[in-house]
């Protein structure tokens, strides 16, 4: 499946599909009666498994008593919150590396650790032949 059926936006679009049902006091199969489908067919757009064509959104908020331009845009001022908080997150900042852990990822060993930046040398490997 596509990564957009599993999208933070989609879900966003489902929970707002589940809850106009649900606030009308309808289950699948009261509303897939009002839509000619079968419930399985609703259990599916509900859950994300398969999508709406516009023409059956249409008819779908229809046999909710909603109108289609109304749900449209407040989907959209929904949908635009959600992009304007994670425009706001920032990344979380990268702590400075302590003396330890630069030393470690320098290659030195703990001995070494108490001398000076200018006095401190890499470990030497010891060759056998």
């Amino acid at each position: 499946m596509s990564k957009a059926l599993h999208s933070r936006h989609n879900k966003i679009f489902l929970d707002k599909l589940r809850k106009l049902r649900e606030s009308r006091q309808l289950r699948q199969a009261d509303l897939c009666k009002l839509l000619g489908r079968s419930q399985g067919w609703v259990s599916y757009v509900e859950s994300g498994q398969t999508t709406l064509h516009i023409i059956e959104l249409r008819q779908w908020l229809a046999a909710l008593g909603v109108e289609f331009l109304e749900f449209l845009n407040e989907l959209d001022v929904e949908l635009r919150l959600l992009e304007a908080i994670r425009l706001r997150a920032k990344p979380p900042h990268r702590l400075a590396r302590s003396p330890l852990s630069q030393l470690v990822q320098a290659g030195l060993s703990m001995d070494q650790s108490t001398a000076t930046p200018a006095q401190a040398k890499p470990a030497k490997r010891q060759v056998r032949r």
